[in-house]
């Protein structure tokens, strides 16, 4: 790669300091550095760097955890590089997308993170269905009285008057005795 090597550091809360960071970077043309948490989308100056690069230009920075808030927005961020041709060297771990060792390096870590998350998925699953066959109920609770909402229909209100009384949309009046009328056409 024969465009700058872009800096980028961060720490999580503002007591903290980018110093060692900072130091490691040094050797970088341009420098982005910011204090926000990683856990949250909003780190403005990754994203002024990521607008910023162009191809042939390497990222630089001194640990994954400080690039990317998850394995899976680390992997975004690196296909996001290297679709636009630039390159990442993650200091700390050796990883280095420039060459074809740190490529399938930065890979097996990304892999092995999907790997984890679908096991993750998997059991997450396996626990709704569980709770289901014990008869866990998912979802808001009715917030309406759909019993009341039926017997005030057969008492003559309209649908307005049956919102005022219970005390919803007359869409939803609508939606309940709708309901009402189909589940008796299938028993």
């Amino acid at each position: 790669m024969t465009g700058q090597r872009i800096g980028y550091a961060r720490v999580s809360t503002v007591g903290q300091k980018l110093d060692v960071q900072l130091d490691a970077l040094k050797d970088c043309d341009r420098i982005y550095q910011e204090k926000a948490s990683g856990a949250t989308a909003e780190r403005s100056q990754l994203k002024e760097m990521l607008r910023y690069v162009r191809e042939g230009d390497v990222v630089v920075a001194t640990k994954l955890d400080r690039l990317g808030r998850s394995v899976a927005d680390l992997a975004n961020i690196a296909k996001q590089l290297e679709a636009d041709g630039v390159g990442l060297v993650i200091l700390d771990q050796g990883i280095d997308t420039t060459t074809a060792a740190g490529k399938m390096m930065f890979h097996m870590i990304a892999a092995v993170a999907e790997f984890e998350l679908a096991l993750r998925y998997e059991r997450q699953m396996e626990g709704i269905a569980k709770a289901k066959e014990s008869g866990v109920q998912f979802g808001r609770k009715p917030t309406i009285d759909a019993g009341r909402v039926i017997e005030l229909r057969e008492q003559g209100f309209s649908m307005g008057k049956i919102a005022d009384q219970v005390g919803c949309s007359k869409g939803a009046v609508h939606k309940i005795l709708a309901a009402a009328v189909q589940a008796e056409v299938t028993d």
